[in-house]
């Protein structure tokens, strides 16, 4: 996992390091690679990857409010942090979906509270499943599933571009999708809340109506805060 922090406080950023690798350690996080920067600038021009950015606004150059509405363009799944002392910038850090909003100085247990929410996020992204077919084993990100069904005997796990017949059951499928990313609809579908264009009492439409799913009523209410819930995260 790759996590960027740039401060032009060379303070803030070794005191943030510090706190982030803290917490990586209590969760047994070993693949961890921290980088820091002291402005907008040099952060843009590096070509490598990016999971997690805890970025401050007030820079020298290219200040964070650009720095992520062109970090979202390059990549929309980046998970990024406005770490700043500065509220006033509030509303145009949240038109490019900014992960959380974090002032200075930094509250170590809210810090932890928040990395849990931007872990479970980044897992959902970025976690792959192996799918059992009678013909083999096929690793599929989780977020490229649009759902999965049960139909007759048989569970298809269906992606933008191809049906998986999975050997595992639904209840395999219930315990190992991340439940902040996908929720059980119906008895016969588990649908991935990221894919969900519209719906209504009876049917959850998917990729801008390519697919649809069925939900039960007595789900509708339950489904529809869970949906808010998740787009709220996204925001």
């Amino acid at each position: 996992m790759k996590i960027l922090i740039c401060d032009d406080d060379s303070s803030i950023t070794q005191s943030l390091s510090l706190i982030i690798k803290t917490y990586f350690n209590k969760k047994k996080v070993n693949n961890l690679d921290i980088v820091t920067f002291n402005d907008g600038d040099s952060l843009l021009s590096d070509k490598s990857q990016k999971d997690i950015i805890f970025l401050d606004i007030e820079m020298p150059g290219f200040d964070g409010i650009y720095v992520g509405n062109e970090l979202k363009k390059q990549n929309d799944s980046v998970i990024i942090f406005i770490v700043t002392s500065y509220l006033e910038y509030l509303d145009a850090a949240m038109r490019f979906h900014v992960f959380r909003y974090l002032s200075k100085p930094i509250d170590k247990q809210r810090l932890f509270q928040n990395l849990d929410d931007a872990l479970e996020l980044y897992y959902s992204i970025n976690q792959k499943i192996a799918v059992e077919t009678k013909y083999g084993v096929t690793s599929v990100l989780t977020c490229d599933i649009v759902y999965v069904e049960a139909k007759g005997r048989k569970v298809i796990v269906h992606t933008a571009t191809a049906d998986l017949d999975s050997t595992q059951t639904l209840q395999f499928w219930i315990e190992h999708l991340p439940q902040a990313t996908f929720f059980q609809s119906h008895r016969s579908y588990i649908v991935n809340m990221a894919m969900v264009t519209s719906f209504d009492h009876e049917l959850i439409y998917l990729c801008d109506g390519q697919f649809t799913a069925y939900l039960t009523r007595r789900k509708f209410t339950e489904f529809k805060r869970a949906y808010l819930m998740f787009m709220e995260s996204k925001r």
